[in-house]
């Protein structure tokens, strides 16, 4: 979805909202009260609060595909295409790291199965673009075994740069380097011996 001044104001409001208090007692009347509009203009840009979550983070999809186009992007290797968009993806929402920390609990909530389906399919989502932007062109089967590493890597990362406090998220930054280094070395291995087979 693209966002429009309405959506836009929408998001920015409940996320701001959401740091004086908390994601989960935020509701959407306090929005549309703050921002002088009713609940129908709000449905008319989300059709319930989890919606806000999915346009936060697409946020940070985009921040991470703007990282992609950025000066010497395309001279950098495969692993720092990776480590450079990825960390795009967490500076974006790093503005709001408490708050973002609050989202996914909130999604992690026992009982919230409509909410933490469509949670799994975001993260396959933002996985496909960090390949795309990282220009990831394997074939079959190394394909499959590379978004399964990237997926696993990229949930182990986020969830440590949830509670990272450095400075730039630099913990984080050597955390998925560290990971990345890993995965690599064992698709070396792994796929030299498949061609001696």
């Amino acid at each position: 979805m693209s966002e429009t001044p309405l959506t836009d104001a929408i998001i920015d409001t409940a996320v701001m909202l959401a740091a004086q208090s908390d994601w989960e007692s935020l509701r959407l009347y306090q929005v549309a009260e703050k921002l002088g509009i009713s609940l129908n203009d709000i449905r008319s840009q989300f059709n319930e609060k989890d919606a806000i979550v999915d346009a936060w983070f697409d946020r940070a999809d985009q921040a991470m595909l703007d990282a992609c186009e950025q000066t010497g992007f395309l001279e950098m290797s495969a692993r720092q295409k990776i480590v450079h968009c990825l960390m795009a993806w967490f500076e974006a929402l790093g503005k709001q790291q408490q708050v973002t920390r609050q989202m996914i609990a909130a999604k992690l909530e026992f009982g919230h199965v409509h909410i933490q389906f469509p949670a799994i399919m975001r993260i396959s989502r933002t996985v496909q673009w960090l390949r795309e932007a990282a220009q990831r062109n394997a074939p079959l089967p190394r394909r499959a075994l590379e978004e399964t590493a990237l997926t696993s890597i990229y949930i182990a990362t986020f969830g440590f740069w949830l509670n990272d406090r450095s400075h730039q998220y630099q913990a984080t930054r050597q955390l998925l380097d560290f990971k990345l280094s890993i995965a690599e070395r064992f698709s070396r291995c792994l796929f030299r011996d498949s061609k001696t087979d």
